[in-house]
């Protein structure tokens, strides 16, 4: 039976009260059975539940997106079902709204009568997930590339694990499960209460939503200083081929939702990923369509959007985005906007370090930023943002510390195959340094361009960056990290902090009495002279 049946069969016993016949051996009597209604308590035993609303009798599966009758039977042979066993594996929780090729071929076929797409041909070919799309070629593609009938195997998002967390909590035994995270996390960080709504939210809009809680000791004469953060990962929604418009329309709207969530959770700043409103489009070199998704920092749609949200929910929004800098000369920068939550504009701060590694091309469309290591003085906070290169460079992240920053945000976009065995290191090690909270945001999910280009390492023309692994989160400055977001998929990471633990760990470690600037600083500038000369002490030999 196709899901589209079994949905439909469920949907007739959509009534108000359900009668089941049931015989008796004993007296033959009939009796009425009502139907079982919708628990609270079903939602710790199933993650993939949720309520339906204004149904008490149904229950939705968020993974296989079917309705079901609200009895704990059904449930639990749903659960068992291959059907969401499969689902439940990956691949087919993405939508084909979350999966850019799949909207790159569809696209297409508007634009070729050639080229058929049928979704119904997507299947798995193997134990590891791939997708196989098969689909007949027209003009669109020439016949010295394909032949008229292709399959296409492309890796689907569920070929990548969801998280390193998840891998060590199914292999490693409970009872040393704590002491493997503390060891590689640091002090043990407690998870915090969400609110229900924001839960099944979360699950109804299929993104992860995860949240945790740092301390700080206790201290007669100060007071707590507790604060929120929210930390926003996201997939682009529409194929790259769609109208510049459409998608950034559409991504607006995504981590809107996402922002309600984080309202819900009670986040008092939270922070988007880099150029969070586009395509990483800059390892194509193609200065069109991509350049008309830069905007105006203060009157573009994207910063009224934000003031609006923050505004509205009394929340500081920094919103990384493509700069037009129509006042000298329409040039191209890569800033984050940083929005009060009285809706006002705070400032603004540019990207420092611009990479010059694999595809990313990013120098050929703006330079180093001229902001220096600006620190905001919020209603929460003094925070500061480092984009995404700039976490490769120790001095970079000093600066924000010497600053008086007390959280330094990290939005970034980095793919898995250049940079993932750094990702967990550099924002942590930043937060030990500078005695402060980081917060580490990469966008997730692979993004596919409709033109070829190659990356000048001798392998073939491709239209793909690579797998953006996500896995965001915070590190302390006692050393500690929460866990990370999911490497496949959209996320809300909740943490609340007590600031006071950055002049905690600076009277426990003494890192900035002991930094000696004066001692660098001279070493500095002898080293920026044409003709210094390294004090090398040579052995002779």
């Amino acid at each position: 039976m196709s899901r589209e049946e079994e949905n439909m069969k469920l949907e007739e016993h959509d009534v108000e009260t359900k009668i089941v016949l049931v015989k008796e051996h004993s007296n033959k009597k009939i009796q009425k059975h009502r139907a079982q209604r919708f628990r609270e308590e079903w939602l710790n035993s199933f993650e993939w539940l949720s309520p339906v609303a204004g149904n008490s009798l149904r229950a939705y599966c968020t993974y296989c997106k079917a309705k079901l009758n609200a009895e704990i039977t059904i449930l639990k042979r749903h659960e068992r079902s291959t059907k969401h066993k499969l689902t439940a594996g990956g691949a087919s929780r993405i939508s084909a709204s979350h999966f850019p090729l799949l909207n790159y071929i569809k696209k297409e076929k508007n634009y070729n009568s050639g080229l058929e797409f049928r979704p119904e041909s997507i299947k798995r070919v193997n134990s590891s997930e791939k997708i196989s799309i098969k689909f007949n070629t027209g003009s669109i593609l020439s016949e010295a590339q394909h032949s008229n009938q292709e399959n296409i195997e492309v890796m689907a998002e569920g070929d990548q694990i969801n998280s390193v967390e998840e891998i060590l909590e199914a292999y490693i035994p409970e009872n040393e499960l704590r002491e493997v995270k503390r060891i590689l996390y640091g002090n043990h960080i407690p998870t915090l209460d969400l609110p229900v709504k924001a839960q099944r939210f979360a699950d109804c809009n299929n993104f992860d939503l995860k949240a945790y809680a740092i301390h700080a000791q206790q201290e007669e004469l100060t007071p707590p200083r507790i604060v929120k953060v929210g930390l926003i990962q996201n997939q682009i929604v529409l194929a790259t081929t769609e109208p510049i418009e459409n998608q950034r329309t559409a991504i607006h709207s995504r981590v809107t939702e996402m922002v309600e969530v984080a309202f819900m959770c009670g986040v008092n700043i939270v922070c988007f990923q880099e150029v969070w409103t586009m395509p990483f489009a800059f390892c194509t070199r193609e200065k069109l369509p991509w350049c008309e998704f830069a905007e105006d920092p203060i009157n573009g749609p994207t910063t009224l959007l934000c003031q609006e949200l923050a505004k509205k929910f009394n929340m500081v929004i920094i919103s990384p985005i493509l700069e037009r800098d129509e006042i000298h000369g329409d040039t191209l920068w890569n800033t984050a906007v940083v929005i009060s939550n009285s809706g006002e504009v705070l400032g603004k701060t540019r990207k420092n370090h611009i990479p010059r590694v694999g595809d990313f091309n990013e120098s050929t469309y703006y330079m180093e930023g001229d902001t220096g290591h600006r620190v905001f003085q919020t209603q929460f906070g003094k925070i500061a943002v480092n984009i995404c290169y700039g976490r490769h460079h120790p001095q970079n992240w000093m600066m924000y510390g010497i600053n008086g920053a007390e959280i330094v945000f990290n939005p970034s976009a980095t793919i898995g195959g250049l940079s993932e065995p750094l990702w967990g290191i550099e924002a942590r090690n930043a937060a030990i340094a500078n005695s402060y909270f980081t917060c580490a945001i990469n966008r997730v999910g692979t993004e596919v361009y409709p033109n070829e280009f190659t990356s000048g390492d001798g392998n073939p023309a491709h239209r793909e960056f690579g797998h953006f692994y996500g896995s965001s989160y915070v590190a302390a400055p006692d050393g500690s990290r929460t866990p990370s977001l999911s490497r496949i998929r959209d996320g809300l990471l909740v943490v609340e902090m007590d600031l006071n633990l950055c002049r905690q760990v600076k009277d426990k470690w003494g890192f900035r009495m002991t930094q000696r600037l004066d001692l660098y600083a001279q070493a500095l500038t002898d080293a920026l002279d044409p003709k210094y000369q390294p004090p090398i002490v040579k052995d002779i030999y």
